[in-house]
């Protein structure tokens, strides 16, 4: 069982950041990019094959269309597991490649796997629930993400767009404030399950104008890596991946609890 660093779940003590450090988060996440050049690739090609295959699922299966990128990118944050570990060995001062993120994989922490799955429900649920919402009360079938958009964006004329925009929101900011830090705070101390959510929704919670700059950052870099046909993910997931474990080290004041891996 993993030891757990403190004997309740009070969340760790946070830190108040300026907004500007989002861009330093970004260049420190590129920069990390371009010593491990290689893990990142892999990272990002392994988002955009599944980018490939969501779109491939909701070309054939239009009812999936509607939630199925926003459930894919949910479960982002567990995906550069492998990132966050390589930031990790980097800020040593060491060498760090993709046995580097292989190892982190390998030995992830029963905290960890259950965000991963916690993510994955979450993920699989909004995808059935915005597929149900449209199949009942759509006027005609959506049968492809174009149908969708047109519908959207063209022949929407009821509400139904509009509470699905919300939801969905809602459901993005909640995983969001979960997630902004507890990944590489749960692969690299030594803290419990509900711990790590509660310190991640305290630091966004008290850093609300910087976490939303980051998330709107996140968000365009997503839409861009999108529109280009999934490449985009080959550059965004690594340095977005590497940026969130600096974007944690800035946030999170961890030096008390004791480390996995030293």
């Amino acid at each position: 069982m993993d030891a757990i660093a403190s004997v309740n779940d009070a969340p760790l003590p946070v830190r108040q950041v300026e907004p500007s450090r989002a861009f330093r988060w970004l260049a420190l996440g590129w920069r990390d990019f371009m010593r491990s050049p290689l893990a990142g690739l892999v990272h990002g090609a392994f988002v955009a094959i599944g980018g490939w295959v969501v779109l491939w699922v909701s070309l054939r299966f239009g009812w999936v269309a509607p939630g199925a990128f926003s459930g894919f990118v949910i479960v982002g944050p567990i995906l550069v597991t492998g990132l966050y570990e390589i930031s990790r060995v980097l800020a040593r001062g060491q060498h760090a490649g993709l046995s580097d993120a292989v190892v982190a994989w390998r030995r992830g922490t029963r905290p960890l796997v259950q965000l991963g799955i916690l993510l994955a429900v979450l993920g699989t649920l909004w995808v059935a629930a915005s597929a149900l919402l449209f199949t009942l009360f759509a006027r005609a079938p959506l049968k492809g993400p174009m149908e969708f958009l047109r519908y959207a964006a063209v022949e929407q004329g009821n509400l139904l767009f509009t509470l699905w925009a919300i939801l969905g929101g809602l459901g993005v900011a909640i995983v969001f404030s979960l997630t902004a830090v507890s990944p590489p705070l749960l692969l690299g101390r030594k803290v419990g399950f509900r711990q790590a959510l509660l310190t991640s929704a305290r630091a966004v919670g008290e850093n609300p104008v910087t976490m939303l700059l980051w998330a709107l950052m996140i968000l365009v870099a997503t839409s861009l890596s999108l529109a280009t046909a999934m490449l985009g993910f080959l550059v965004s997931v690594p340095v977005l991946g590497h940026a969130s474990w600096h974007a944690y080290r800035d946030l999170v004041d961890a030096e008390g609890v004791p480390l996995r891996n030293p």
